[in-house]
């Protein structure tokens, strides 16, 4: 058949679009199979150090993916500054919990009792937004649950949560840096949905690793090792013991009318004034617990106001945070401890005569989980040095606070720093481009843990990393950064945030010890507190 001349072009156009076609699918399927694809891992931790990565079927990856900017695990207070800052620096965040419930330690562990860290001459150490919580537990306005919860409220507005997520596989590319960059996370939702989200970073914010768990992490040496122990073992949790009905005046008054040497024969050292009551210790040794898994040590007591009062003082050992079962057996030995305590008190603290118990917390206090390999690890010789870092995102203080094991069950101080900076290095997960250490997750020895575990430390470090990854955000990546970088983002954390993370001189405390001093203090060979009162100037 003849075509004209109109028609025989359309039919060569045909022509040349098959044959392109076919071209282009030829190329693309050559692509496919050359570039890289994510590997998706469902790794589980082991006590060797390190996780076993294990391939998915990888049709997870067709889900269609949320995409953020950062996305946070867990809800533990430190690591909401960050999501905080960086949603004020206008980037994407969205909070993925696996907990059922928001808020871990202080919202669902109630540990309304906060810590301070200040210098040597007594300073406040406390920084950024978290000032203002510290401010108002100091003054008595944020004392009581509700209202640690309206301040977490501020926290998170506007930032998209999700509860009682169950992270089912993790896409892994190689790192732009060297080692990985984590792509993207398949979950599931509290009602069964199955989701994908993909961000530019990722923040460990949980106590028990519940993401970094399941990476290619090296956990590094806990106080199994400072104890000479052959089983992993965790500082001691703590359950919070609530009361009311407690006449606060009353305990004051009688308290510090005493005289100084009945006082010290019925309490041990200790003080009350009018919001707390700390330590007492000669009166709590004298509870003997009925478990040998409980302790009572020494009180932080506070006044919530209304005769509410809050003390951490009571001591669960060997509890594993990352087991749910562990947890929910050690709530229930202190439901069964904490009333016979109630007990003790009532005959032993005036005051305390119609105390009654004021509940339990749904949740415990826990201390710590595995360390894992951070780019910078921080050392007690760093911290007793008063070492500052080119690359501050914090100024820290606080003792070396180590808490009880079952090996130890007083614990133990490893000396008190004035104070030092905490490095960017120490909070980036070794070999990842992209995941952030947040909270517990900080990267510090089992020793140096003790003093860098403390809320206004990494919560002031977490403030700032969320500031600074909103201001290189499409300029530069976090392991970009150098130091000629960071004066002009310390800069601006100063100057928008008051936040001073340069210029701070600390007392070093290791002048004139020598290399190998400072070596075994790393170690734990050399216990500080009681080494300097005999070593040779």
């Amino acid at each position: 058949m003849k075509l004209s001349g109109k028609k025989l072009t359309v039919v060569l156009a045909l022509v040349v679009l098959v044959a392109l076609a076919g071209v282009y699918t030829f190329l693309q399927r050559s692509a496919d199979k050359s570039s890289p694809t994510p590997t998706a891992t469902a790794g589980k931790d082991n006590s060797n150090g390190g996780t076993t990565a294990s391939k998915t079927d990888g049709k997870q990856s067709d889900l269609p993916a949320e995409q953020t900017d950062i996305v946070v695990i867990g809800s533990e207070l430190e690591g909401l500054y960050l999501a905080r800052a960086a949603a004020d620096e206008g980037l994407k965040v969205k909070i993925l919990d696996p907990r059922s419930a928001f808020g871990g330690q202080v919202l669902q562990g109630e540990m309304l009792f906060l810590d301070e860290t200040r210098d040597d001459q007594h300073r406040l150490l406390v920084q950024g937004r978290a000032k203002e919580l510290f401010d108002g537990f100091r003054n008595g306005k944020i004392r009581k649950l509700k209202e640690f919860e309206q301040y977490f409220d501020k926290l998170k507005k506007d930032i998209p949560v999700e509860q009682g997520i169950k992270i089912e596989s993790i896409e892994q590319n190689p790192g732009q840096f060297g080692g990985q960059a984590l792509n993207g996370i398949v979950y599931t939702t509290k009602d069964g949905q199955k989701k994908r989200i993909v961000a530019s970073y990722w923040v460990e914010n949980t106590d028990y690793a519940a993401m970094v768990s399941k990476l290619q992490a090296t956990r590094m040496p806990g106080l199994e090792k400072f104890y000479g122990q052959n089983n992993i073992e965790y500082m001691s949790s703590g359950m919070m013991m609530k009361f009311k009905n407690v006449d606060w005046a009353k305990f004051q008054q009688s308290f510090n009318n005493m005289s100084k040497e009945d006082r010290s024969a019925k309490f041990g050292w200790g003080s009350v004034d009018n919001s707390f009551a700390i330590s007492l210790a000669g009166m709590t040794s004298k509870y003997k617990p009925t478990n040998d898994r409980v302790f009572l040590r020494g009180l932080n007591a506070v006044s919530q106001r209304d005769g509410e009062v809050i003390i951490n003082a009571f001591l669960i050992y060997t509890v594993d945070p990352s087991d749910d079962k562990s947890v929910a057996d050690a709530i229930e030995l202190g439901k069964k401890e904490i009333p016979l305590i109630l007990n003790h008190f009532r005959k032993s603290l005036p005051g305390w005569e119609k105390a009654e118990l004021n509940g339990f917390p749904n949740y415990l206090y826990i201390r710590e989980y595995n360390h894992y390999e951070t780019d910078y690890v921080l050392k007690p010789s760093d911290m007793l040095g008063a070492k500052s870092f080119w690359d501050n995102v914090s100024i820290g203080g606080y003792p070396l606070d180590l808490q009880g094991t079952s090996a130890n069950k007083w614990g133990i101080e490893m000396g008190r720093p004035d104070k030092y900076g905490m490095p960017l290095r120490s909070f980036l997960l070794k070999n990842y481009d992209n995941v952030i250490m947040a909270g517990k997750n900080v990267g510090a020895s089992a020793i140096a843990y003790g003093s860098a575990r403390i809320q206004p430390n990494t919560s002031l470090a977490a403030e700032s990393i969320g500031v600074v990854l909103g201001q290189i955000q499409g300029k530069k990546k976090l392991r970009e950064l150098k130091e000629a970088d960071m004066p002009q983002l310390q800069q601006y954390l100063a100057s928008k945030y008051s936040i001073k993370l340069t210029g701070v001189t600390g007392n070093n405390k290791l002048s004139g010890w020598s290399a190998d001093e400072i070596a075994k203090l790393d170690t734990g060979e050399i216990v500080y507190a009681s080494y300097v009162k005999t070593r040779k100037k």
